[in-house]
């Protein structure tokens, strides 16, 4: 069974309110599970998030929309696939090659803000190229588009018509903005990386 864990810290995270933020990211974690048991934020801006190894890309991409509402701010992520050989009642205290691998894969994070590592380097190549280019277009989200993302991520059974509704926008701004944003590009690769897990 291979596990995802996702360890990351906030860029720029002095230039803003803490309390802005960290609200939003608690929100996007609490997503997944509980802390300390599947995420905890230590250093005061750093995180770790464990998440079944198909969700992964899609909770990274989701914690990007988030944080990317605030201006300047990201989150730089590494996300290590592979297995949980040991369940403490903390996550930082868990351990398997999940863990190692996501530990390794951030501290080689140089100029990206997203890449995976795993125990398959063919699926490394391949997902990182799809990284590499989508996060030309995910590291260029404005604000007021990642926060369409945001709820577009949330709410995927919705139309364009009903997030308008949902937001007090009109359809063409919905559409115009998840356009420029390259979102159905985007899910398509998140789509592709799922189904590469699913053959694992």
């Amino acid at each position: 069974m291979i596990t995802g864990v996702i360890t990351g810290d906030i860029i720029n995270s002095r230039k803003a309110e803490s309390t802005e933020w960290l609200t939003a990211l608690k929100s996007a974690l609490n997503r997944y599970g509980t802390t300390p048991k599947t995420w905890e934020i230590y250093r005061g801006d750093s995180f770790q998030l464990e998440v079944p190894a198909e969700e992964a890309l899609f909770a990274a991409l989701y914690i990007k929309a988030c944080l990317r509402q605030y201006k300047d701010l990201d989150a730089r992520m590494a996300i290590g696939l592979g297995e949980k050989t040991h369940s403490a009642s903390r996550l930082s205290e868990s351990n398997g090659s999940a863990f190692r691998h996501s530990g390794e894969c951030f501290d080689s994070l140089k100029k990206s803000t997203l890449a995976l590592r795993s125990e398959w380097p063919e699926l490394d190549q391949e997902v990182n190229a799809y990284l590499s280019l989508a996060l030309l277009t995910v590291e260029r989200w404005p604000a007021n588009a990642s926060s369409i993302i945001k709820i577009a991520m949330e709410n995927p059974q919705l139309t364009q018509t009903e997030l308008a509704k949902k937001l007090g926008k009109s359809q063409s701004t919905i559409s115009e903005s998840l356009k420029r944003a390259g979102f159905d590009e985007i899910m398509q690769m998140e789509k592709q990386y799922r189904n590469l897990i699913a053959n694992r």
